[in-house]
């Protein structure tokens, strides 16, 4: 279980993103070596434009993005494991219910090889994510190789998150991070723009450099806060074929985020 509240302050475009998140996956024990994963996600982003866009932009104040997870877990061999989910989404500002363009469908399948008695514990997954989160038509590369070479030291290698973090004792860790972040939110009501062209989606695709501090609270409550800087951003209004109408943010930006999460582990 995730709670957490992430902001994007106001930079030279006189835009302000802010999004709380609230995630909990339940894992489910079938069989031997094998679980089902159910749980759900929900996003509501702010986005606070101040009456600079040359449209009006009231409906886009209040994204919403819901997630319904359902993952399926087993041993391939004696060494990896498999992993498939299927997340359903519904992302939009929702202004007249729920409609058929709202509905999206996420898809990942993944390797999982870990072993976490080893003298260097490691874990090693390999496979593919397709995200309308990130803003991309298209399905992305999911990798991520963790290995604590020291007890006070391990690093995090892939997509769509790096890291190198440092363990002070059982509580205190700090960890430098560079990944992906963003969203892909349909708009009910078409935006029409002054050549013509209607804004029906809107997305932000951005890429984060930041430090992260995690405190443990008990063996599965940890508080964390992030702070960084959005080096790249990408944030567009879109027609119904996912073609560029609007940019509406191409400036980096300072990030914050901050948390509590529960953990099975």
């Amino acid at each position: 279980m995730r709670l957490e509240y992430t902001m994007l302050p106001k930079n030279d475009t006189e835009i302000q993103v802010a999004r709380w998140r609230f995630l909990f996956n339940l894992p489910i024990k079938v069989a031997a070596d094998q679980y089902l994963v159910t749980g759900a996600e929900y996003n509501q982003i702010d986005f606070d434009n101040s009456g600079t866009l040359p449209f009006d932009g009231s409906e886009l104040k209040t994204l919403h993005v819901i997630d319904f997870n359902l993952g399926y877990i087993f041993k391939w061999n004696p060494n990896w494991r498999f992993v498939g989910i299927v997340s359903p989404r519904l992302a939009s500002n929702f202004i007249e219910g729920i409609q058929s363009d709202d509905l999206r469908l996420n898809l990942s399948a993944a390797f999982w090889k870990e072993m976490p008695d080893a003298d260097k514990p490691f874990r090693l997954v390999l496979g593919l994510t397709f995200n309308s989160a990130t803003g991309l038509p298209f399905p992305l590369p999911l990798v991520n190789y963790y290995r604590k070479f020291h007890p006070n030291w391990a690093y995090v290698l892939g997509v769509p998150k790096s890291s190198f973090r440092h363990y002070f004792n059982d509580r205190h860790m700090v960890e430098t991070a560079v990944f992906l972040d963003g969203y892909f939110v349909n708009i009910q009501n078409d935006i029409l723009l002054d050549d013509g062209s209607t804004g029906s989606s809107i997305s932000l695709s951005t890429v984060v450099s930041a430090v992260e501090y995690q405190y443990k609270i008990s063996k599965r409550l940890s508080f964390f806060g992030m702070a960084g800087y959005a080096f790249f951003q990408n944030g567009l209004l879109r027609d119904d074929k996912r073609n560029n109408v609007y940019v509406l943010n191409k400036e980096g930006n300072i990030y914050f985020r901050t948390g509590l999460k529960i953990s099975v582990l």
